[in-house]
């Protein structure tokens, strides 16, 4: 069907014409209903003139705060690497630009901390890129758990990555253009492997957690390293007093494998969440006690990465409640994280409003 765009579309700038923005936001911006790219912005020149031309933004700047300076951009998207999020956002809010970033939002409790202070000081959106939360299945599991279920009794959801995961990938995406100017922090970023995949994938699981069942109370965690391969128990006690179970290991020696199981008063739900560039919406299944039957939502738009673009321009253009993770679950994220390491090297329950610190 032809693309159409609203009468009033947010303009947008890109920061970052890296893999994250080639694979999802560039694209997602540019199908988007109500979304315009306004400009991209890249430290290389050539990787932000490649795609600032393909994806047809207006102007293509390779300073991001010459960007931030153009009078026409309401909105920035961050797509850099973890470490300068929150320096990245802060400028954002301080332009006065709405900001859609990617997680994992900040590297510690009192830096995501000092984010909030200048999210609230701002009267800005900020809305951090939990993509699982637009996903057609997990939203209707959501619903479900919040207006139909009752207490909830308890919730197990699981993330483990494959070491066939590229051979995947690979066949689906478009190679990944890389400029020779990239802007790296300081260090091997991945070369504390514990730190690196609670980051990258412990925060996916902990927002789909917190989405499903709600605010995390505590913690206890243990975790297992043998072949390569790191594997994460954690059991939860959320606020309303059920427990939880978190399972993240990876790279596991089969297929992607990923998903949640929600126990409930009024029924349960139970969701086999697919690889993300598969743009499948998950395979949920509702079960209601009162009829004795499940039903499944289809969920055919399966594009959560432009679902997540236009509702963060829903709550910038109308006001609209963020059904996306809001920095208030950044903090509730980033201290889960930080207590499940605290946990694994003592051994104990951890209690989320004790933890400070780095992840």
């Amino acid at each position: 069907m032809p693309l159409q765009k609203d009468a009033r579309c947010l303009r947008v700038g890109i920061l970052g014409c890296g893999p994250i923005s080639q694979f999802a936001h560039l694209e997602s911006v540019q199908k988007g209903r109500n979304v315009v790219l306004q400009a991209v912005c890249d430290a290389d020149t050539e990787l932000a003139r490649r795609f600032g031309e393909f994806y047809d933004a207006a102007r293509i700047y390779n300073d991001y705060d010459q960007m931030l300076a153009d009078p026409e951009i309401e909105a920035v998207i961050i797509g850099i690497s973890d470490a300068f999020h929150v320096p990245a956002a802060i400028k954002a809010l301080s332009a006065g630009k709405h900001v859609l970033c990617e997680k994992p939002i900040a590297m510690s409790v009192e830096e995501v901390e000092e984010l909030k202070r200048h999210v609230d000081r701002s009267g800005l959106a900020l809305q951090i890129g939990h993509m699982l939360r637009f996903d057609p299945g997990i939203q209707a599991a959501h619903e479900f758990a919040t207006k139909e279920m009752g207490a909830l009794l308890a919730l197990k959801a699981w993330y483990c990555d494959s070491t066939h995961r590229y051979t995947v990938t690979d066949a689906i995406q478009p190679l990944a253009r890389t400029g020779s100017r990239a802007i790296k922090p300081a260090g091997d970023q991945k070369a504390n492997r514990q730190r690196y995949f609670m980051l990258a994938h412990g925060s996916h699981l902990v927002d789909l957690a917190r989405y499903l069942a709600g605010p995390i109370k505590a913690v206890q965690a243990r975790l297992l390293e043998r072949f390569g391969a790191h594997c994460w128990f954690v059991d939860t006690e959320f606020e309303d007093g059920a427990l939880g179970h978190l399972d993240l290991t990876l790279p596991i020696r089969m297929d992607w494998h990923e998903g949640f199981q929600l126990y409930g008063e009024n029924g349960s739900a139970v969701g086999k969440i697919f690889n993300p560039w598969f743009y499948k919406s998950s395979e949920v299944d509702i079960f209601r006690e009162k009829s004795a039957s499940s039903e499944r939502v289809l969920g055919a738009d399966g594009h959560f990465y432009r679902r997540q673009i236009e509702g963060f321009a829903d709550v910038v253009l109308n006001g609209m409640p963020m059904n996306g993770a809001s920095i208030e679950d950044g903090v509730a994220s980033v201290r889960a994280m930080v207590a499940i390491g605290q946990s694994v090297r003592t051994g104990k329950p951890v209690n989320l409003a004790d933890v400070s610190g780095p992840v």
